[in-house]
């Protein structure tokens, strides 16, 4: 594992946490792609920078994303993770969300190329309480 890699994802991570859209694009190389799983995929880092803020910190507030064994080869970095946070979404303020997931990242120049991740996203849904007929909406959308 290349201790780069680890240093790099975590800071990333925090960055989001604290809602430093800023620090968490630089992490990503000028051309970097960001693909949440709920939000969609983010190109550059002006982008990144305003899906930290306009889409992460809109919705959520207490963010806490712990990156667990991440391991890289220099090209490609990977990582588990569990991620929660207390949500701002309406009609489910207030509750708390939790999740693990899985992370890949496509390395280049000591940054970020491509993030991607994966959860179910259906638990999440559920911890929401969104009705049925919306998480069946987001889990069609998911497969799209």
């Amino acid at each position: 594992m290349t201790p780069d890699f680890s240093a790099l994802i975590r800071s990333m991570a925090a960055a989001v946490c604290r809602g430093d859209g800023r620090t968490a694009a630089r992490c990503f190389s000028p051309d970097g792609i960001y693909h949440d799983h709920f939000y969609g995929q983010f190109a550059g880092r002006e982008a990144i920078e305003r899906m930290v803020l306009e889409c992460f910190h809109r919705d959520a507030e207490r963010l806490k994303w712990d990156i667990l064994d991440p391991c890289s080869d220099g090209d490609n970095g990977y990582a588990h993770y569990t991620f929660s946070y207390t949500a701002k979404v309406p009609g489910s303020e207030g509750k708390r969300i939790a999740y693990a997931g899985m992370l890949h990242c496509r390395l280049a120049g000591g940054h970020i190329a491509r993030y991607s991740e994966m959860f179910d996203r259906g638990p999440v849904l559920l911890q929401l309480g969104f009705a049925e007929p919306r998480i069946l909406k987001s889990l069609r959308k998911s497969l799209a």
